[in-house]
């Protein structure tokens, strides 16, 4: 077709955006390139490094996390420092206002250590004081507000990481994001998208308003936003450490705005929140063991869906390795597998401080071969016992030249979690108490200074108790599924861990039993699993989540990871991975 005149320019040259097109990329029709070496549609290399390396989804903050790996911190100390500046970058989904979870390695041990940062709820909480304000089993638990505040957990779980494995304090962790607190950062695609969605339970609130909205409004694509409010907190932690949280000026700050808005927290509530130290659960898959949380995180979910999965070629007779990701009895297998599992979960998962978790029957062999046994190889069968959780966290995977690697998660639940924001301390307060039960008969039910049900796993795997893999997922209910995912491709379809993410996923709802391919696996397979009675929604990339990884291969098979001298790199290298569906990115040195 032949034109005349002048040529037809881009309203947005450079991607910038417009009044009336603020999200340029959307309008993008072009195909990808592919890669000239190993898969064609791998998103991006490997990152390997040997001094240190860390992955996380906002770039900034896993430069940060690089910088002090290169200051002579550790794997912890960088994990505290990236989350530290996520919970700036990234503070829809994470900040000091949430709770958070890791797996440690150790390499002084050649141990793998468990740290549950969950809060607990308020004192006050009983089934009445929510009957009192309206909530039933049939309602359910408040989704946003301040009755649906439990205490914070993150600060306290830092404190602990650092004081425990850290070589730094908080002074030297936090300052890179006290001065870019200051300073302002970009916001990207996805992040302005996300805050744009939230503005109007961020209007509900004034400090949240005036924390994070610009004249009413999510800040603009490439504007830069400031926070001094959290600054001035970062600061507080400088000096005092976690007792500024819990019973210092920002304890005073939450106790206050608790109290302005009709909640319940106090001081006590505050003052005697305490981690815990926990012994991960450990499941063999094909000689590899994958380290979890206990409950109340979701974690178990990921070691029964496991040992489902290997049960599926003695009892079933298919392999899924030569069944291959193509093949839509592959994924009818591994779907099926998540809704027995996540049966389980919600069936049993309660704070364990609380109410009794049979773990031991629930991870044993007998019960996954009882399990896959209930499969129907060619019919999908809906979820027994529904429940089903998405929301927005943050993921860190970091490791050092000593060999130290730390798996760390932390997450307001839902983007901004309450609304509530802390004035002065600029951060909002999580919502982890919508994940109460009101059923008399539920082991989640909400009780005084009990912790929730909680979709926080970070995941750590091991071989004869040599770490092999640090990595997790982000995105509430999808976290389980997908690591099990992850872990199928790595181990039975031999993907390396970059390209283990840049593979299609699926998100199973077990509330509503709607499946959610990604849009090409939808167009492979979809009309195939459709006809074998899955329930399709419409193909999306939104509820999949986002990855993290790091690798260690040793210099000589077999090695565990060490320095090769006071000042040399570990015997081996890292090889890290980053979703591209997140704005994140590996970087080692």
């Amino acid at each position: 077709m032949s034109t005349t005149g002048s040529p037809t320019l881009s309203e947005t040259p450079f991607g910038q955006p417009t009044a009336s097109i603020p999200e340029p990329g959307s309008t993008i029709t072009a195909v990808r390139g592919s890669r000239t070496s190993g898969w064609g549609l791998q998103t991006r290399s490997e990152v390997l490094a040997r001094n240190g390396v860390v992955a996380t989804s906002q770039s900034v903050a896993a430069q940060v996390g690089v910088r002090v790996l290169a200051e002579g911190g550790n794997s912890v100390d960088a994990a505290v420092a990236t989350a530290a500046m996520l919970g700036l970058v990234e503070e829809l989904s994470a900040s000091i206002g949430g709770d958070s979870f890791a797996l440690h390695y150790s390499a002084a041990d050649r141990t793998v250590y468990g740290l549950n940062s969950a809060g607990w709820a308020p004192a006050a909480w009983t089934p009445e004081y929510f009957r009192s304000r309206g909530y039933t089993p049939e309602t359910g638990m408040p989704n946003d507000g301040i009755d649906s505040v439990t205490v914070p957990g993150a600060v306290a779980g830092w404190d602990q990481l650092l004081k425990r494995f850290g070589r730094k304090d908080f002074h030297a962790v936090l300052q890179p994001s006290v001065e870019l607190a200051e300073q302002g950062f970009g916001v990207t695609e996805r992040i302005r998208s996300q805050w744009d969605g939230a503005v109007e339970k961020l209007s509900k609130d004034p400090d949240s308003a005036h924390t994070f909205l610009i004249d009413g409004k999510a800040p603009d694509l490439y504007s830069i936003f400031r926070n001094p409010d959290l600054a001035r907190a970062y600061r507080a932690l400088q000096r005092r450490g976690a007792d500024a949280f819990y019973r210092g000026e920002i304890a005073q700050a939450i106790v206050e705005k608790s109290k302005a808005v009709g909640g319940a927290i106090t001081a006590d509530d505050l003052a005697d929140f305490q981690p815990e130290w926990v012994q991960p659960l450990t499941v063999d898959y094909h000689g590899y063991e994958m380290n979890q949380l206990p409950p109340t995180t979701q974690g178990f979910a990921v070691l029964i869906m496991l040992n489902v999965i290997k049960q599926i070629t003695p009892v079933h007779g298919y392999d899924l390795a030569q069944l291959g990701p193509r093949s839509p009895q592959f994924w009818h297998f591994v779907i099926e597998a998540k809704k027995l599992a996540y049966d389980d979960l919600n069936r049993y998962n309660g704070d364990p401080n609380v109410v009794d978790v049979p773990m031991d029957m629930l991870l044993s062999d007998e019960h996954a071969i009882e399990l896959c046994r209930q499969i129907d190889p060619k019919r999908a069968h809906p979820p027994q016992v529904p429940g089903a959780v998405n929301s927005g966290t943050v993921y860190i995977s970091t490791a050092d030249r000593w060999g130290n690697m730390t798996s760390f998660i932390y997450s307001n639940f839902s983007n901004f979690g309450s609304g509530v924001t802390i004035p002065g301390f600029g951060f909002p307060l999580q919502n982890r108490g919508a994940l109460f039960n009101l059923d008399p008969a539920s082991p989640n039910i909400v009780a005084p200074h009990k912790r929730p049900f909680h979709t926080l796993i970070p995941a750590f795997v091991t071989q004869d108790g040599r770490p092999v893999l640090s990595y997790g997922n982000m995105g509430g209910g999808a976290q389980a599924q997908a690591q099990a995912l992850e872990m199928v491709f790595m181990v039975n379809l031999g993907m390396n861990p970059q390209a283990a993410t840049d593979a299609a996923r699926f998100y199973h709802d077990h509330f509503n039993d709607q499946l959610e391919l990604e849009p090409e696996l939808h167009d492979l397979v979809g009309a195939q699993l459709a006809g074998m009675g899955h329930q399709l929604a419409s193909p999306s990339s939104s509820s999949v989540g986002g990855y993290q990884a790091i690798h260690f291969t040793p210099e000589e098979p077999g090695d565990w990871p060490a320095a090769t001298g006071p000042d040399g790199p570990v015997n081996g290298v890292y090889r890290a991975a980053s979703d591209h569906r997140k704005d994140g990115t590996a970087i080692g040195w």
